[in-house]
């Protein structure tokens, strides 16, 4: 796609702020409210407000896209529950041929994402029965659920095969209807249905066990904690994110060095941390909960969590040494709401964390943070981690406003050339002075200074809108939590854009 022969349709508007901006086209702004949704509420835009607005957008592009977005988002991006939103609105407006059902094949990449698709699908279509919860099912949706059901097995069934659930496994089987592959899945099916799957063998099951029992006192109480972490962690059935998950209770179990050693290990080592395609804001989730906790094992999982962040940022491309570069995070206090109302983590953070991340492989770098005021703060490079919790705690020193323009004031000020300037932010810029001093016009004059210059807006929130009119090959967009962003990035400097690599996913 060639920007520049869509100026037309970024149409000038207001933001949440009140100022100045640009509307997106409906494919770019799907895509900016996908990958950095959460189905939570953020500061400008409640939970319905985004899934009304995903919801339209859909209805506005083409189905294809729709479905490429989806297949997108899970694969690359590794969201879970938003790819599904975009599938069951898909099959409301999509039907006639198989694109649905070859989306949700490649979606469902997880056993309980059937029975969340099927809750999803009774939640944007209630029947009109109030007998049933669940209205006639597309049979699109049904088609590539069949072939979903066809690839798990009983450990992977048995795991998620719970009662809390408002669509149960078994509901999902008689709702579905696949049809077994073979004797030994017609078995497993009957299982399903006669609730005789084993129990599986994880983390949650035997702990649940251990909690049942009784002990003659608080010592032999952690005693047996220990050695049952230290079974689990030996069995190696403990997956990567369980593992960094209990960090903190491992430390507090007082868990033995040989363990401790394995599971820094198996933290740190690349192939793992290429398997578990973790968001990166989860090793800097782990890393806050053990910071604190006095243990003499915590130092080596902290360094494994370095590690681990290192390898997940190691295929980074685009920057030489002589790559000049700026990285400015926005801390203003719209960027202070938690990504979900169950996680500690806020968009602030991920903007940080994903900076971080890039300033780990410039050579020629100034980093910083803006709010009222921007402000450059000089680190070593190494501790991409650390480097973000000290950044976290900085920010209440620059305010809490997004005056996004002092950041490229500052460069024209200074006399600095960049090749590249980064700005991770949720777009709503504004001049709180009172002046009305426009982020677009202080780019603007900084290109006369440094023509060769590139803008790159890294858009954490999704609200639609830009503060600058985006045109190839100086201003481009890219949007979203995961480090695989980082591929878009490679994917401008070759010349295409955030929209053709998502066109490129196969379906």
């Amino acid at each position: 796609m060639n920007w520049n022969s869509k100026l037309k349709e970024q149409t000038t508007i207001e933001n949440h702020e009140g100022a100045k901006a640009y509307a997106m086209t409906p494919e770019l702004e799907l895509y900016t409210a996908v990958v950095t949704a959460s189905l939570s509420d953020l500061t400008y835009e409640k939970e319905d407000k985004r899934v009304d607005r995903i919801a339209r957008l859909v209805g506005k592009v083409s189905p294809e896209f729709v479905a490429r977005l989806a297949v997108y988002a899970r694969t690359e991006m590794h969201l879970r529950s938003i790819p599904l939103l975009l599938l069951v609105e898909l099959a409301k407006v999509h039907n006639g041929d198989d694109l649905v059902a070859r989306a949700v094949e490649k979606t469902v990449l997880r056993a309980d994402e059937i029975m969340e698709l099927l809750m999803c699908y009774q939640w944007r279509n209630p029947s009109s029965d109030p007998r049933k919860k669940l209205g006639k099912l597309s049979r699109q949706i049904q088609n590539g659920l069949q072939r979903a059901f066809n690839r798990f097995d009983e450990y992977q069934f048995a795991k998620y095969d719970r009662d809390n659930l408002e669509v149960k496994l078994r509901d999902a089987l008689f709702l579905v209807h696949p049809k077994a592959k073979d004797g030994n899945q017609q078995a497993l099916f009957d299982k399903i249905v006669n609730r005789q799957l084993e129990i599986p063998y994880t983390w949650e099951t035997e702990l649940s066990a251990l909690g049942q029992q009784v002990f003659e006192s608080d010592e032999k109480r952690l005693e047996a904690v220990r050695a049952k972490w230290e079974e689990l962690i030996n069995s190696g059935k403990l997956g990567y994110m369980a593992l960094m998950r209990n960090l903190r209770n491992m430390l507090q179990a007082d868990v033995s060095l040989p363990e401790i050693q394995k599971v820094a290990s198996r933290l740190s080592d690349a192939e793992q941390v290429e398997k578990s395609k973790q968001l990166p804001f989860r090793y800097l989730s782990a890393y806050r909960e053990i910071e604190k906790v006095n243990s003499v094992h915590t130092s080596m999982l902290m360094n494994a969590l370095e590690d681990a962040v290192k390898n997940s940022a190691a295929n980074i491309e685009g920057f030489d040494e002589n790559t000049r570069v700026l990285l400015a995070s926005d801390v203003s206090g719209s960027m202070w709401s938690p990504i979900s109302q169950r996680s500690s983590i806020r968009n602030y953070d991920i903007g940080i964390l994903l900076s971080m991340l890039l300033r780990n492989r410039c050579k020629q770098v100034v980093a910083g943070i803006f709010g009222d005021s921007w402000k450059v703060v000089n680190m070593p490079n190494d501790n991409i981690l650390m480097a973000t919790r000290q950044l976290e705690r900085l920010g209440n020193t620059v305010g809490y406003s997004t005056n996004g323009y002092k950041v490229i004031d500052w460069l024209i000020g200074q006399k600095v050339v960049m090749d590249k300037v980064m700005m991770f932010t949720d777009m709503q810029m504004w001049d709180s002075t009172g002046r009305h001093k426009a982020f677009e016009d202080s780019w603007k004059q900084y290109k006369k200074m440094s023509p060769a210059a590139k803008l790159y807006l890294f858009d954490l929130a999704g609200y639609g809108q830009l503060p600058i009119r985006l045109a190839a090959p100086d201003v481009y967009l890219i949007a979203g939590w995961s480090d695989r962003i980082f591929d878009v990035l490679s994917a401008i400097d070759k010349g295409e854009d955030a929209l053709s690599v998502i066109n490129k996913t196969e379906i």
